[in-house]
């Protein structure tokens, strides 16, 4: 039988369809498999472990019909030793049954961190390596002196610490730093439309201190004080205008892009009135 001939024949054809037919069934039984496999379509939000015990979380997790791993330890204020602190992925997001959350938990004794060697370095080196550390920077104090803004002192609670000296993670160093032997000033940094964080290192990098901090009605959970921006601050900003080294610069803050109005409308003193006055229950320290 020749080649022509085969290929009309009726076994040449049969074999064919035979072999589609076998091709079909083989990809719908993987589409199929994987559908399984993958549980397509089959997902639950993360449960919220945070604040938890670990026996509480891991109750919560199996019932969930998920999985959790102890992935690292931190030491926080902001939930009880020994429970979860932070959680991958974050509650709420959606996965597939059988996912893994990893989780971290607050450590039963604070971390300790060694006091850097400060004195006598300039101010910005000296911030930098208390934020290396993992302190805190608190206030600059200001005394007359032959240096101008070179650390003087490194202070703790008001008590002088050493280098070396361990303390719990976190804390917060205060600097004695020199400002000459004249009323040394600095310009005063234009705050408005800055985040909290971005508005306290502008007041550090200008050798001044954060006084208070006020959050209007806008801002109600932990996420908006994150979001929030400045729309007010005393000493009001004015071009070439400067204060004396280690003042204090009060800040409000807002999530209402209405309030950026320019400081210019703003009082020179201490508003006492209204819905943002400066009470002092409404004080946020640094």
């Amino acid at each position: 039988m020749s080649v022509k001939e085969f290929l009309k024949s009726r076994v040449f054809w049969k074999q064919v369809g035979l072999a589609l037919v076998i091709g079909v069934a083989i990809i719908l039984i993987l589409i199929i498999w994987l559908n399984i496999y993958t549980r397509h379509g089959q997902s639950r939000p993360t449960p919220e472990i945070r604040g938890l015990t670990i026996s509480e979380a891991k109750h919560v997790v199996d019932k969930n019909r998920m999985k959790m791993q102890i992935i690292d330890s931190v030491y926080t204020a902001y939930v009880p030793r020994g429970c979860i602190a932070e959680q991958t992925p974050l509650p709420g997001h959606r996965v597939k049954k059988g996912r893994t959350i990893k989780a971290t938990i607050n450590a039963f004794n604070p971390e300790m961190v060694a006091v850097p060697d400060l004195v006598g370095l300039p101010r910005r080196q000296a911030l930098s390596l208390i934020e290396t550390a993992g302190l805190q920077v608190g206030q600059l104090n200001y005394v007359p002196d032959l240096t101008v803004d070179f650390v003087l002192k490194q202070t703790l609670h008001g008590r002088e610490v050493s280098p070396g000296d361990s303390v719990q993670k976190g804390m917060v160093i205060d600097l004695v730093l020199g400002r000459g032997l004249s009323s040394q000033r600095t310009p005063l940094p234009l705050l408005t439309g800055t985040t909290l964080d971005q508005a306290r290192n502008d007041i550090l990098e200008a050798s001044l201190n954060l006084g208070a901090y006020v959050f209007d009605a806008t801002v109600a959970t932990a996420e908006d004080s994150l979001n929030a921006f400045v729309y007010k601050q005393n000493p009001v900003y004015q071009r070439d205008a400067s204060v004396q080294l280690g003042s204090a610069v009060y800040i409000w803050l807002t999530t209402d892009t209405l309030k950026l109005i320019p400081d210019s409308t703003v009082a020179d003193t201490i508003d006492t009135g209204g819905d943002d006055s400066l009470q002092e229950t409404d004080l946020a320290p640094f």
